[in-house]
């Protein structure tokens, strides 16, 4: 199958969003235990991926570059995501609430993507005006992206902005 080509490291970013929507709504869709549970997994795998290369190289090359809250708001999304997203994958369909999570995952990832999509002033907007060459940092996040996809199952995803404290 041949690679898809990406103009530039915002059509990447976005094609990975639909990517991601497509895959919820095929998990809403599910009615089969094992069917949910692969979708699940392939949900969380991109969304490990996805808040990867964005935080070791898009993100970065943005800070100073465009509002710091923006970028902030960004790495604190992601955070309450990879929280639902380790949480799913230690789990699985017989469990309490896990549709409810994949749900509430859903729910975060669009309103996520809305903040980076917005016109105007969302993410993408403010990286467009900024003077960052976009088609290198796309080569930077398809290796690393690649990089990521060909060790397969990823480790439990990490907070970066939570500091979260058992109770």
């Amino acid at each position: 199958m041949a690679q898809p080509v990406f103009s530039d490291a915002i059509a990447l970013l976005k094609a990975d969003h639909r990517t991601v929507e497509a895959l919820f709504e095929q998990f809403e869709k599910a009615r089969d235990a094992t069917r949910k549970k692969e979708i699940a997994h392939k949900i969380c795998l991109e969304l490990k991926i996805h808040t990867t290369i964005e935080e070791e190289i898009f993100y970065p090359a943005f800070r100073g570059k465009i509002e710091d809250g923006t970028l902030d708001e960004a790495y604190v999304e992601h955070d309450g995501a990879k929280l639902l997203i380790n949480d799913i994958e230690a789990s699985g369909p017989e469990a309490d609430y896990f549709d409810a999570k994949v749900k509430v995952l859903s729910e975060e990832i669009k309103h996520h993507v809305h903040e980076e999509e917005a016109r105007g002033e969302g993410m993408f907007a403010q990286c467009r005006r900024a003077d960052v060459d976009l088609v290198a940092l796309r080569d930077r996040m398809l290796a690393r992206q690649q990089e990521l996809k060909a060790e397969g199952d990823l480790p439990p995803a990490k907070t970066t902005a939570l500091h979260l404290v058992a109770a």
